[in-house]
């Protein structure tokens, strides 16, 4: 029995705690204002640590999405060319139905992880243990 408890805290020691308080989450939306032909999202890198994933990979989405030449300047993200803030919030959403939330449990209590011998990209959820593919080309 001695044996089991210590199999069982080792087990408890090597799973990664979530800090997720239970509150409903809640996709953030886009603060930004527009100058001359430029849009700045002002708020960006809050969102993405929000979402906890790399501000890159979210740049990166957002700029092959919204079809957009954009370059990041301090904590604000510059979009060559004006796009309403309804198309950004929209294109937001769509990136944390693919990257963030779990496809099982739907929580947002998730990590990408990349295996770097099949090249494929994987979402695995800390808070159910699924794990499933994502399209690893942005």
């Amino acid at each position: 029995m001695e044996q089991y408890e210590k199999l069982l805290e080792e087990a408890y020691g090597k799973v990664k705690q979530t800090n997720s308080t239970g509150e409903r989450f809640e996709i953030p939306k886009v603060e930004g204002h527009f100058e001359g032909k430029k849009t700045i999202l002002s708020n960006f890198f809050q969102i993405a640590s929000h979402l906890r994933r790399n501000p890159e990979h979210f740049q990166k989405f957002m700029l092959k999405e919204l079809a957009a030449a954009g370059q990041k300047e301090g904590d604000r993200l510059i979009l060559n060319m004006t796009v309403p803030s309804s198309k950004i919030n929209q294109k937001i959403e769509e990136y944390v139905n693919e990257f963030v939330l779990c496809k099982e449990c739907k929580k947002p209590d998730t990590e990408l992880i990349r295996e770097s011998q099949s090249r494929i990209t994987f979402i695995n959820c800390l808070a159910c243990g699924a794990k499933h593919s994502v399209r690893s080309k942005i």
